[in-house]
């Protein structure tokens, strides 16, 4: 029974993820088109995306955003660098968001890549090690606080 429960739970870990995702995504895209004001309007979307699926080992199969991923590693990878210092606020969450994609993987058998997952985060410095796992309560308060505060969860009327 208690796996079963597990196995339901993790769809909504997986939300939470998720939605730390979408608040990092629009972060770095509003950062990146003011860095890079000379490229498209495209551009900063697509680095922005490269950028968060390299951190999560997320990547697109996509042809043309693998693509766009090779073309631009070396700025991926010093952008990446930059986390810690330019959205130092964000980090609590990646983290936590970081160990729960770990674990959603590691219940449902995903083993591709996983360890590297955590140690790219590390080696970027995003990765606080110092911070405590999250217990699956905690981080699900945590993301609907900030969920909340992003707009991306609406209030409930009572």
């Amino acid at each position: 029974m208690k796996s079963e429960i597990d196995r339901k739970f993790i769809p909504s870990l997986r939300e939470g993820v998720d939605m730390v995702k979408m608040i990092f995504f629009k972060k770095l895209k509003e950062n990146l088109q003011i860095k890079f004001p000379e490229k498209e309007s495209a551009y900063s979307g697509m680095l922005a995306g490269a950028m968060m699926n390299e951190l999560f080992g997320t990547p697109n199969p996509q042809g043309k955003f693998t693509a766009f991923a090779e073309l631009n590693k070396d700025i991926i990878q010093l952008e990446l660098g930059k986390v810690v210092e330019e959205y130092s606020d964000l980090c609590i969450l990646l983290t936590d968001a970081l160990r729960m994609h770990f674990l959603c993987n590691h219940q449902e058998g995903i083993v591709d890549n996983n360890e590297e997952i955590l140690a790219k985060a590390r080696d970027y410095k995003i990765l606080l090690e110092e911070r405590d796992v999250p217990l699956p309560k905690g981080f699900m308060e945590l993301i609907y606080t900030v969920g909340k505060a992003h707009g991306l969860i609406a209030k409930q009327q009572v």
